[in-house]
């Protein structure tokens, strides 16, 4: 290894890993369809990153400890360079270091994380708003919304992420180019579905390209991939890293780390880095590495997987820990004093000072003062379009929603058949309305709370890459919602009203239908609240019957309003059954009339109803204006909930 080939010698000293390799991405970016957008510029660029130390959080003392803990050192000392053409991978066994190392180079996932050391892009100290304009990131878990079809997702990608320079026609014109370079046009019109949502759609490699479509529809200089073969088979394995092969060639930059590729996958890559203990075991070319274990006394096998000997070699033993331990320290030593890393270092050093030619398109006045690609009315638009569809499209939303909303109606007709408005039936009607109350909350809150969880995570993703705004899709979101919340609840007042025996003056008919729109929105806006509380969908779910059932027990229906204990006193305010309850009593009962024989006097009115319940009909405006506060106040604090969370992830 010390006498490294004059080759490799002169790609690290030449910066940017040689002029050749600038001019072949330029030369060969025309062969993939970048040569009809003059503007849309992909500049090469080195990255490197110069003694990288990282430590976990360090633990204060407390009373259960008598001094604070030693942070434990996660990264020692690592330092690296890529440049334009180069496909380089992280390699190492688990617990390695190479998933922190990737965090640290994209800014992500750091938060609780000490991190030291130097990262330069083209020479300049690199900050997570420039690595955002300048890269794409490939995450190893695929998010996407599984209603869309795979170009209605590149579409929505390229009307927020391309530069609002490009009109709406370039923008479509690179969605299929995009398509075309990632084999995607069988499947352009296939909805991407997800295995947990029970929607079929494409398969796990398809997924994978149509994340690399997304991620290259910018064009941007550098790529990240975190465990891009991740939950595939060998074969589409080699397929996906074949797609990274490609886009390396076309003069980009792309960093990945692989956990135990196969050998066909790792005679792909150009260069290798492989980690062990949290420190550097090798950096360089695939073709030098096998010479440097050879010289360290660990010839890789014939007929044997490469990256399997390797991180073998440089995983821990159980039971031979201390063993282990030794000979990776060995290892890692002995690539430190080589001529391989002071080249490294030295090329680390000479970007970290270099004046680059182009330094303005990276960092000059060309960058816009927003840190979003297009307006918000822009914004607006296109997250509106997709939530419309994701509504229309979501099973859960309309097609079991409706399932459930025209049975349960129709049995709690069949339940309440030939009712009428006589005194007799007056505890009946009564449960009537708690049945319309009831079902409105639980037939929505749970479809509310799981379409939402499922999109806060993809919401995250997609605010960290500068896409939209948080009020954006909280806005939109609301807007797609609505008419679901106006239809159902309708649609289920249409069909148990009459059954249940309610007032059948007309105008009482649709004031309870109202009435029930606002139940029912109050409900989706509790959901929400929940739903951006709460990360997990689990979690979420779990938690809606211990929030919901006290605000039941307290609506009126078990215990009088008067009767509430005075420190439980303030939650009624925040009962939809209570208002909704106390309002739809009111609309049946005022101005009714009863001079049957099962009437205790000889003449009973809906006052006199009313005041048995402890209803008090000069509260009715105060219900109705009640439940427009639960819209708007849960609503309202659902926002903050969530933009809690955009910050949290910035």
């Amino acid at each position: 290894m010390e006498d490294i080939s004059v080759a490799h010698q002169a790609t690290f000293v030449n910066l940017g890993f040689g002029t050749e390799l600038s001019d072949l991405g330029s030369s060969t970016r025309a062969g993939h369809g970048y040569s009809t957008f003059p503007s849309f510029k992909s500049l090469p660029v080195t990255y490197s990153w110069s003694n990288i130390e990282v430590y976990a959080e360090e633990k204060r003392a407390s009373c259960f400890t008598r001094s604070p803990q030693v942070p434990k050192k996660i990264l020692k000392n690592v330092s690296g360079c890529v440049g334009p053409g180069e496909f380089l991978a992280l390699m190492g066994a688990s617990g390695a270091g190479k998933t922190t190392l990737l965090n640290c180079l994209t800014f992500r996932n750091t938060g609780k994380l000490k991190i030291t050391g130097q990262r330069h892009l083209n020479g300049e100290a690199v900050d997570i708003d420039m690595l955002a304009r300048h890269s794409g990131y490939v995450q190893q878990n695929d998010l996407f919304i599984p209603t869309l079809t795979v170009k209605e997702h590149l579409k929505f990608q390229a009307l927020l992420r391309m530069d609002g320079s490009f009109s709406y026609d370039e923008r479509m014109k690179r969605v299929n180019e995009a398509i075309q370079e990632l084999g995607l046009a069988k499947c352009a019109d296939t909805v991407i579905g997800h295995a947990v949502t029970g929607i079929k759609g494409i398969s796990g490699g398809e997924r994978k390209r149509l994340a690399f479509a997304s991620e290259t529809l910018t064009n941007p200089s550098l790529i990240f991939c975190d465990e891009p073969t991740s939950g595939l088979d060998s074969f589409m394995a080699n397929n996906i890293i074949q797609v990274l092969k490609k886009i390396a060639l076309t003069g980009k930059t792309v960093v990945c780390s692989i956990h135990q590729p196969s050998s066909d996958v790792f005679d792909l890559f150009d260069r290798i880095f492989l980690m062990a203990e949290g420190r550097t075991a090798f950096f360089g070319p695939v073709s030098d590495a096998k010479s440097f274990f050879l010289s360290r006394g660990l010839p890789c096998p014939s007929n044997y997987n490469p990256a399997d000997f390797y991180i073998q070699t440089l995983a821990t033993v159980p039971g031979e820990e201390v063993e282990s331990k030794k000979k990776i320290n060995e290892i890692c030593d002995a690539f430190e004093s080589s001529e391989a890393n002071r080249l490294v270092l030295a090329t680390a050093k000479i970007n970290s000072r270099q004046i680059n030619r182009e330094t303005n398109e990276l960092t000059g006045s060309n960058v816009q003062n927003s840190l979003y690609k297009v307006s918000w009315f822009a914004q607006f638009k296109a997250v509106l379009w997709r939530s419309l569809i994701s509504v229309v499209r979501e099973p859960t939303t309309l097609k079991v929603k409706m399932f459930q909303t025209i049975c349960i109606a129709a049995m709690v007709a069949l339940i309440f058949q030939g009712h009428v408005l006589q005194y007799v039936s007056i505890r009946n009607i009564q449960g009537g309305i708690l049945i319309l109350l009831s079902n409105a909350t639980f037939i929505h809150i749970y479809g509310v709370v799981t379409v939402i969880t499922n999109e806060i995570p993809i919401v995250l993703r997609e605010h960290r890459m500068k896409m939209y705004r948080t009020d954006v899709y909280f806005l939109c979101k609301t807007l797609a919602d609505l008419p679901a919340d106006f239809i159902f609840p309708f649609i289920f007042t249409l069909i148990t009203y009459h059954a249940i025996g309610l007032n059948v003056l007309a105008d009482r008919f649709f004031i309870a239908c109202g009435i029930m729109i606002l139940v029912t929105n109050a409900v989706t806006s509790f959901g929400y609240f929940v739903s951006c509380l709460i990360s997990s969908t689990e979690n979420a779910i779990n938690s809606v019957t211990p929030l919901v059932t006290p605000l039941l027990y307290i609506g009126g229906f078990y215990i009088q309003n008067s009767a509430v204990p005075a420190y439980l006193d303030w939650m009624r305010y925040l009962s939809w059954f209570m208002y909704g309850n106390e309002a739809l009593s009111i609309n049946q009962w005022v101005g009714v009339q009863f001079n049957d024989t099962a009437c205790p006097d000889s003449v009973c009115i809906g006052e006199d109803i009313l005041k048995d319940y402890d209803y008090n009909p000069d509260f009715y405006y105060r219900d109705i204006i009640g439940l427009c506060g639960l819209i708007v106040g849960f609503r309202v604090l659902a926002f903050f909930a969530l933009l809690r969370k955009t910050y949290w992830k910035d």
